[in-house]
This record gives C-alpha cells, structure tokens and sequence, in this order.
C-alpha cells in the first residue's frame, strides 16, 4: 500500500490520497515511520511510539466527514517544544531525560486538526548553533552531501522534510535557525512575525528573539500549518493579537502591484553564484509586469550580527540560569559544597552554550551593562529605523539566505567567530520581528542555496504568495 505514497509528497497530494482512501492515515504514518528508521544523517531524536495511535484517531476523524486539510498529515517537531509525555531534551544532555507534563500551544493546535506527531527532531543544543553540529546526540548531516552540515540549529526538521522522512516539520528561528537550514536543505523555512504563533511550551533561548517556523516543501503547506497555529494564546502574553488570514486562500489570490528591493548591504561577501541566483530570481518575478524592482539601503545592517549576539547571549544567560541541576535538569550526585555541586551540575551544558552564557553574564554584569546590553539595544532600534525607512520605498525586500552553500562537518566548529558570520543575512529579521521567508532556488556546486524574501509585520501572506510565484514559474 505504502507504494501508492508520492516520495517527498505534498500535503495536498497526502490529503488527496487519504479521502480517496487509496491509503489510510495508519498506513501513511507507518511509511514515514519505516523511511525515519533508514535515516542515516541522524535527524530525529526521539520517535513517537503512540504515532500509530494518533493515526487510528484520525482515520476515525476522515471517516466522519469532518476533517479538515491535515488531518491524518504527519509532521515531525523540533526537540525544543514541549510534548506532553514524549521526551523533550532541546538537543542537550542537561534535559536527556525530561518528559514534559504539557504540550507547547503550536504543536497543540496541530494535533487538534488530526495531525499525526512522527517524533522529536535533531537540534543545536538548546537552539544554539548554525550548523547542527552542538547537538548532545550528535550532527545532523546534509541529506545532499553527508560529509556537510544540514544548518542550525532546527537541522533535523529541515532534513526530515528534505529527505522525505516527514512532510512538514516545526523549527524555531531566533537569529536564522529555520531560515538557514532551509536554505542549506533545499525547502522552504519561514519565521513568522514576532508573536504570529505563540511561544508558550517553547524551551526560551532568547525570549525577545524566539519564533516558532515551518519547514515545508510547498509555500502551499507553509500555509496551511500558519493557518492552524496562528493567533492569540492565552498562556502568552507575547502572541499577537491581530486577526488570521486565510493564507491559504491568500497565495493563489492575484498579487497587487509590489515593489521588492533588493538591499545592496545584503550582497556583501556573497559568492558569485549565490548573486547569479539572485539575479535569475529577480528575471522570473520581473516578467510580471506588476513588480517593480527597486533599491534600498539597510546602512546598519552590519551592526546586526554584533548586536545579536550582545542581545541573544544576555536573554540565554538570564533564560538558563534555572538549569542549575538543583531544580531543574540534570543532577550529579558527589560528595562537596554547593559550588563544587552547581559545577558538576552544568557541566551537562555543552561548550556552545556555555560560551553564550559567559558572554551574555559578561554582557549585563556591573560596569559592563551600559558598554555592551544597553547600547546593543540602542543599535536595535536604530536597526529597526532603517527596516522602516526600507519599507516605505519597497513592499518586500529580497537577499540571499545565505552567502554560500552549506560547509563542511568540523570546518568551522573550533572557531566560533567563523561560525557566527553564517548568520550574517540572518539575524536581522529577528532584531526587527518582522516575517522572513527562506526559499529554494537552485544549486551552487551541487548543494542548495535559498534566497529569502522579508516584509512588514504582519506580512506573512504576502511573502508565501511570492514563493508561491516562483515555484509555479520554476515547475
């Protein structure tokens, strides 16, 4: 039966399927439960044992009539939200054995359409990393070439969606951690606005920083997840309040007349072929005579990725100080003082994490906190200055996702500046909270590379309308 599942499917191809009854929601979880366990680029951690059982209950909901479009879907979930009795680790060993009492408030709402939860995916430990390679339970490798990172940190959502082991998958992005994996995959990744899906269940890295993201092979399944999980929460005083579009209605609908500008700070240090991608992009958007290109200046963008990292680094040292093993996480039983305790305790803690959290104590300590935090802050609204100054010559901004395709496994781990410059055509979005949406495009030597739309707050629909665009005129 599992023989009539299309490889790497759409949600609309499996929902066709599961109504005509050529397969039930039971035969199409145990298809990608059997394709997770021939994974070889380790990227799911746990799998959910009750995955079956979900899917009897959806095949009940089909059978009534009243399912709506993702019932009995399958979707993978990155370690960092909580899952009521499945573990939830967030790719460390401090949290190797946490098996939460709730569920996170996105994750929530997609099992209440009938989706099938397939298990927790791979990730940088506690979402700290651009290349998958901090997670406790090891890297997660590039489903193109298993020799190059899968980007980071929700690295096993998006290869989970690449290589076909789930048809969707949830990722968090704080300063690109869906974006740049996407990119790196060759799926679409997209970090909503600020507040669009709640955070509650959410395991906080940087709380003012945080989005909950979707991988998808579709802009057309990107929406319809949003759809499902977007709006105001109750249990976060954080999420949104503004009222949810039908996005999947939204990105068929004709586009009105937009100006995309392409920021020319967003160029620097991009390899030739990545601005080749770029321009061959903006021929295909270009033959509708409804877009107009334009030009526009982000001047602080090269503060961004400095100012990030003053910013993350601070809200990860005040946001695990409670991982201190005495009531939270994981404990070391030894004979000493409190002090030789605490220190045994977070040795859990991974030397990523570990280099954040000094950095961001270093950050607000006394003497240092109007230096570093506070003028970091000033810069983010300068930052946020300039986005709003672009957006008032261009309705949506177009760049690259990434200055180059994904690297080697270990070439940049032992050198954390190097590392951070991955996220340079990142971080931005998330200093600013506006949607950014990271797209496949074609190939560099082999390996993909996205290019990235971002719009303003609230733009959500518009953004997955233009890859929409772009995929209809690429098939």
């Amino acid at each position: 039966m599992t023989t009539l599942i299309p490889e790497k499917a759409t949600i609309a191809e499996l929902a066709e399927g599961l109504r005509s009854r050529r397969f039930s929601a039971v035969e199409l979880t145990g298809h990608y439960l059997n394709e997770i366990k021939r994974d070889t680029n380790n990227a799911f951690i746990t799998v959910n044992e009750t995955a079956s059982t979900q899917a009897r209950a959806a095949d009940e909901l089909l059978a009534s009539g009243q399912a709506g479009p993702l019932a009995g879907i399958p979707v993978a979930i990155k370690d960092v939200l909580a899952t009521r009795g499945l573990k939830t680790t967030a790719g460390s060993k401090m949290l190797a054995e946490y098996v939460p009492s709730y569920t996170a408030t996105a994750v929530q709402r997609l099992l209440d359409t009938g989706m099938v939860l397939l298990g927790k995916t791979n990730c940088d430990e506690f979402a700290m990393g651009s290349s998958n390679e901090n997670s406790a339970f090891g890297p997660v490798k590039n489903p193109y070439d298993d020799t190059r990172v899968s980007g980071g940190s929700s690295g096993g959502s998006a290869v989970a969606v690449a290589s076909g082991l789930a048809p969707v998958a949830l990722g968090t992005d704080t300063g690109g951690s869906v974006r740049l994996p996407a990119s790196f995959c060759g799926v679409v990744g997209l970090k909503p606005t600020y507040g669009r899906i709640s955070r509650y269940g959410l395991i906080a890295m940087a709380s003012s920083l945080d989005h909950v993201g979707i991988f998808s092979r579709t802009a057309a399944d990107a929406a319809l997840l949003l759809n499902a999980m977007a709006g105001h929460d109750l249990h976060d005083a954080t999420s949104g309040r503004e009222p949810v579009p039908s996005y999947a209605d939204m990105i068929s609908r004709e586009l009105p007349k937009l100006r995309i500008g392409v920021p020319r700070e967003y160029l620097q240090d991009a390899n030739p072929l990545v601005e080749k991608l770029l321009q061959d992009a903006q021929e295909v958007y270009g033959r509708n005579s409804e877009i107009e290109f334009v030009d526009v200046s982000i001047p602080r963008l090269p503060y961004a990725l400095s100012v990030y990292y003053i910013c993350a680094s601070s809200e990860v040292s005040a946001n695990l100080a409670r991982y201190d093993g005495l009531r939270y996480g994981f404990h070391a039983e030894i004979e000493g003082s409190l002090e030789d305790t605490y220190r045994h305790n977070r040795s859990a803690l991974g030397p990523e994490v570990r280099r954040r959290i000094m950095l961001g104590t270093f950050a607000l300590s006394s003497g240092y906190y109007d230096a570093y935090y506070h003028k970091a802050m000033q810069v983010r609204q300068l930052l946020r200055d300039d986005f709003i100054a672009a957006f008032k010559k261009a309705d949506v901004l177009l760049c690259p996702a990434s200055p180059a395709p994904a690297f080697k496994i270990g070439e940049k781990i032992s050198d954390p500046l190097t590392m951070y410059l991955s996220d340079m055509y990142m971080t931005a979005a998330n200093l600013v909270g506006i949607p950014a949406v990271a797209f496949p495009t074609g190939l560099v030597d082999g390996l993909p590379v996205g290019l990235q739309f971002m719009a303003p707050a609230w733009s959500e629909a518009t953004l997955l309308a233009l890859v929409h665009r772009f995929e209809t005129a690429s098939r």
